[in-house]
């Protein structure tokens, strides 16, 4: 932007501020006018120098478009060195995470970090609604009731829990309820997570089904209630989140009680010496430090089940809008969604790179992943990624492509996902709620070729 005698408004703040007058700076379009304009002269010089380089499929960029360079920082720009990072996450060593919030601790893996098949706990998201109990004890002697609609109520202690269920160990797909929050327009309440708030570890532990049968269940049982020792931001005892699925989600193979992750006892910091692990549905119903499964003979009304908490609109609301809360339904299996682990956003490929390797997983909740599909032309062509099945029912399945740059210049590579249903992410996070959930658009990831 040239001197003047007050500062100039960036390109990204122009859109975020006037889109109207970005739009007829850039694209050389009247403000009011609907049509759709591309790219000229000016505007393109502007674009160009925005991003640093030439912008081979310029032409294809439609009106309102913010480069994603210009749309969101690269991860590695916003990750904490591990000096600086909260205590808790210097002692898991997870060095390179990004800190959304720390009271209560909340951390977002870079996307790039995301690459291995499986995630190292080094490398997972915390995801935290209240404070950690200070005092554990000795984590075998930990005990978990399980009470409510069942014949024979239990208080199982965690060595009690390992020796007299079947153990099982499984690669999961777990993701914040949240996650994707930060691609709403406009934003939505709560933590501006982007596609980080995600991981798949092996989790070992048992069945969650297999304690049910236990227990008995009574013809009346139809829910679950889930408590946790975690305090709540005044330090009370008083719940901070309790919420449960439909009995059927309980009963399912793949939702366990774990007590390990990646082959180690599970760590404080993500919920041990026990937890619960239900996979494919928002996080927040995969209970941390775990004391209390309630067996309900209705919906469970607990912290976290009401209001807007964990809901999206049943019929689609003018964003930013007015909801009603009849108007709303419970966040279950969690959409589809695709990212990219490499190259990383904000890459510089090495000279002369033209054919590019990429690398990236996806995920459907409680669904499969039938196909990935990526494009280097803003959309207007895409070409199939190869897909791997899952390492089981609820793993994320990791993905291939490659794809050739014509020539030097800015890129964006998208990926977009779809489902064994035939949904696919949207280009732009839609069905806007006012907690942000849901939110899965196409993944954009900025690189520049030299």
């Amino acid at each position: 932007m040239r001197k003047t005698g007050k500062p100039e408004r960036g390109l990204f703040e122009l859109y975020r501020d006037d889109p109207e007058r970005a739009d007829a700076v850039v694209f050389g379009r009247r403000t009011g006018v609907g049509r759709r304009g591309f790219l000229q002269g000016a505007g393109l010089t502007a674009m160009t120098a925005a991003v640093g380089a030439a912008i081979p499929f310029a032409d294809n960029m439609p009106s309102g478009f913010i480069p994603a360079a210009l749309a969101q920082a690269a991860p590695a720009a916003g990750a904490a060195p591990a000096a600086t990072l909260p205590k808790p996450l210097q002692m898991e060593g997870k060095a390179g995470i990004s800190v959304i919030q720390e009271r209560p601790l909340n951390a977002e893996t870079p996307q790039a970090m995301l690459d291995d098949d499986v995630t190292p706990t080094a490398k997972y998201f915390v995801r935290n609604n209240g404070l950690p109990p200070e005092q554990l004890g000795a984590p075998a002697s930990w005990r978990i009731t399980v009470d409510g609609e069942v014949n024979t109520p239990l208080t199982l202690t965690v060595a009690e829990l390992t020796q007299r269920f079947q153990p099982v160990t499984l690669k999961l797909q777990l993701e914040c309820g949240g996650n994707g929050r930060s691609f709403f327009t406009p934003e939505a309440r709560g933590n501006q997570w982007g596609n980080g708030a995600a991981g798949c570890a092996e989790w070992t532990g048992v069945r969650l089904r297999d304690v049910l049968q236990a227990a008995g269940l009574k013809p009346s049982a139809v829910y679950t209630g889930h408590y946790g020792a975690d305090k709540n931001l005044q330090g009370t005892d008083a719940p901070v989140i309790s919420r449960g699925v439909r009995l059927a989600k309980a009963m399912d193979e793949t939702t366990l009680i774990a007590t390990r992750m990646n082959g180690e006892p599970l760590p404080n910091i993500h919920g041990g010496p026990v937890r619960l692990v239900v996979p494919g549905w928002a996080g927040s119903t995969s209970q941390k430090w775990l004391t209390r499964i309630w067996i309900r003979d209705k919906e469970h009304d607990g912290q976290g089940m009401g209001g807007f908490s964990y809901r999206t609109m049943r019929t689609p609301i003018v964003p930013g809008g007015q909801a009603a809360e009849a108007n709303t339904q419970i966040l279950e299996s969690m959409p589809v969604r695709s990212i990219i682990t490499n190259p990383a956003h904000g890459a510089q490929l090495a000279a002369n790179t033209r054919q590019v390797a990429l690398r990236g997983a996806a995920w459907a909740g409680d669904k499969t992943v039938q196909a990935v599909h990526i494009s280097v032309d803003y959309g207007v062509t895409w070409a199939p990624a190869q897909v791997a099945p899952p390492a089981n029912r609820h793993a994320w399945q990791r993905w291939t492509a490659n794809v050739t740059l014509p020539s030097a210049g800015y890129y964006e590579i998208w990926s977009r996902a779809t489902d064994q249903d035939g949904k696919m992410q949207p280009h732009v996070a839609g069905n806007w709620n006012p907690q942000g959930y849901g939110g899965n658009p196409i993944n954009r990831v900025a690189v520049l070729a030299a």
